[in-house]
This record gives structure tokens, sequence and C-alpha cells, in this order.
């Protein structure tokens, strides 16, 4: 599957460790289905959290967003169609670099480990699976620049967090995202709390090729549409999601 941002204007964003409506009919209207969270996640929740969405939606492009190599498995691999490597600029190093060594790290060292436990092969062919379980990896992966600017949530914790940039920060980081480590995402996080369209539009300007997601406090149409006219590629919806599915669709941008 390959994945056209120009079509993508509201991602939903699933956290494993929460409870999914009892109707994930409710994801009729978004255009993308991100996997993810900071507290209580695991490659079992992850997975069935992903194998849900799959179930249901089976042409809605779900894209895993893994805090630690835990997260990933071969299972997730298959059943996700891309994965997204957070590089939180304002975090510490752990997760600016950290992360993403010991996630390949322990891929090239033990790339058996990925066919999971219990598998009946050995020799040449778990070498062989290994390998094509890092190539499929490998086509799947993308990195994602990051900035989290909520000091007091889960997201700014795991992630060493101790300072939200400025607005010309912001904008910095995202034209490093686009010129200088060429991801094809730059993520503004407020993560539960709005933060309204002032970074997003410090952000907008400095890229071209890049997008621009925003997520953080969307619970209404108003909010939706205010981000989305200030620069921002696609919105990002999750509390609302979990915990209001009524307030979740009004997220929902309509064409008229």
């Amino acid at each position: 599957m390959n994945l056209d941002w120009q079509t993508i204007t509201h991602v939903t964003k699933v956290d494993p460790a929460k409870p999914l409506p009892p109707d994930l009919g409710v994801l009729e209207g978004t255009d993308l289905v991100l996997v993810g969270g900071s507290d209580d996640v695991t490659e079992r929740n992850t997975l069935a959290a992903i194998e849900q969405v799959n179930s249901q939606f089976p042409a809605l492009p779900v894209l895993q967003e893994p805090y630690s190599a835990t997260h990933v498995s071969t299972d997730t691999i298959e059943n996700a169609d891309f994965l997204s490597i957070p590089a939180v600029y304002n975090g510490d190093r752990d997760h600016f670099v950290g992360k993403h060594v010991d996630l390949f790290t322990e891929v090239g060292r033990k790339p058996d480990e990925l066919l999971g436990t219990g598998v009946p092969i050995v020799g040449d062919l778990i070498a062989s699976k290994g390998r094509d379980a890092i190539s499929d990896l490998s086509s799947k992966l993308f990195g994602e620049g990051y900035v989290v600017q909520h000091l007091d949530s889960a997201a700014a914790t795991m992630a060493g967090v101790r300072e939200c940039y400025t607005p010309e920060q912001v904008a910095g980081a995202a034209l490093a995202t686009e010129t200088f480590y060429g991801f094809p995402v730059f993520y503004i996080e407020y993560s539960g709390t709005y933060g309204g369209p002032v970074d997003v539009e410090a952000a907008a300007p400095y890229l071209s090729d890049t997008v621009l997601l925003y997520g953080g406090g969307i619970d209404s149409h108003e909010k939706a549409i205010e981000i989305l006219e200030a620069g921002a590629d696609a919105i990002v919806v999750g509390d609302c999601f979990h915990d209001d599915p009524d307030t979740y669709l009004e997220t929902i941008p309509t064409t008229e």
C-alpha cells in the first residue's frame, strides 16, 4: 500500500492500552489510523489494536508509531502498513537517536528474534526469514520529526522533554526536518491539550515536501478547521476517540 498524504486530513490516534469504542464504525470518516502510545503499551496490545482496525476497515491505512523496539515484531510489521519512528527534537538524546540505534542494533544482531517464539524452523531458514523481516521493516519504516509541547504529558515525561519550543524553534525544527534530516513527516504534539494555531503557522511556511501533522486537544469541528486553515496538512485526534466518540465525529472535516 502506498501512503498518499495528499488525501489525508484526519488521522485517528489509537492508544493500544486504552479500550476501543464499542462501535468502531466511527472510524468511517477518518483517513489514517496511527497506533501508538506512551504508557502500558506492549507488542501484544499493539497488535490487537491493529488487527481490530484491519478486521473492520481493511482498506484504511494503519501506521504503527512504536516508542520502543519491544513494541515491534514480525506480526506488527506484517499487519501495519507503515511504521513511523519519532525523533523528538526537544527531548533527551535517547529519544532523538538512542532508541533508533537500539532498534536497528537489535534487528541487525538477532534478526531471527523478529520471527517471535515457538517457530519450528532452524538454520538457514531462520536467517532467510530474518532477512525477509528486515527487508519488510525497511520498506515500511520512515522517520518523523517530532516536537512535544505539553510538559505535563506522558509523552513529555517519556521523551525527557523539559522545555517547550518557542514558535521560532518549532519553525527551525520544521526546516531541519525537511532540508537536513529528510523525514517525510513533522509532528507538533500537544498531547491532550489544545495548543492553538501558533506553532502550525510558524512551521508551515518551511515545509513543502514534508507533511505537517498537529495533534492535541482537538475536540470540536471549529478547532479542527482552525488548525487545518493555519497550515497543517492533517490533524491527529486521539483522546476523544476513546473517551467520547460523538465528540470525535465532530472533528472529522466534511467536504461540502
